[in-house]
């Protein structure tokens, strides 16, 4: 039987610089990661009174969507607001009442972006529930610019139940 030598294995050497290689580019990869998209749940509150929620995501919460909204009649609703990103540099911001049709009557509303700019936007009276569509709102009921979406005055029928926006983030800065 040989005595041992005190050498190492000939491949010890190369396994720990595989393993050391393997945590580097994990912890490389994480930092590149897009955030998870993220979900918050909100009350719509009638009362006629302007109210806001605001929720924010991204590098240093860069990207933030805000609605702000009045609404009459009935009680809270639960809406939810949805963000999300893309390895293209798309910022979405999804804004709706998951039970499909709102039940309160919208004197006024607006969905902004800040941290990117609008390329699509679109408001729709009923939001689609199991087996039925999306309602789109008519296009003279609401106006889109490079950072909102709002109700346009005179034209608005008070009625909405989903806003989806996709806007673009400014491109980052490689290194």
């Amino acid at each position: 039987m040989a005595a041992p030598s005190g050498r190492r294995d000939s491949n010890g050497g190369a396994r720990s610089l595989w393993a050391a290689l393997l945590l580097t580019a994990v912890a490389l990869s994480a930092v590149g990661a897009l955030p998870e998209p993220t979900t918050a749940e909100f009350d719509v509150r009638p009362g006629g009174v302007v109210h806001s929620f605001s929720q924010s995501m991204g590098p240093g919460d860069k990207s933030t969507c805000t609605f702000t909204y009045a609404s009459q009649g009935g009680t809270n609703e639960k809406w939810q607001m949805s963000l999300g990103t893309s390895e293209d540099q798309h910022f979405t911001c999804t804004i709706w009442r998951p039970q499909g049709k709102s039940y309160l009557y919208f004197t006024q509303f607006k969905a902004e972006v800040q941290g990117a700019e609008i390329e699509y936007a679109m408001a729709y009276s009923k939001a689609a529930v199991e087996r039925e569509d999306d309602v789109p709102l008519k296009s003279e009921e609401f106006e889109v610019t490079k950072t909102a979406v709002a109700h346009r005055p005179g034209a608005f029928k008070a009625e909405l139940s989903k806003l989806v926006i996709v806007a673009k983030m400014p491109a980052r800065s490689e290194l």
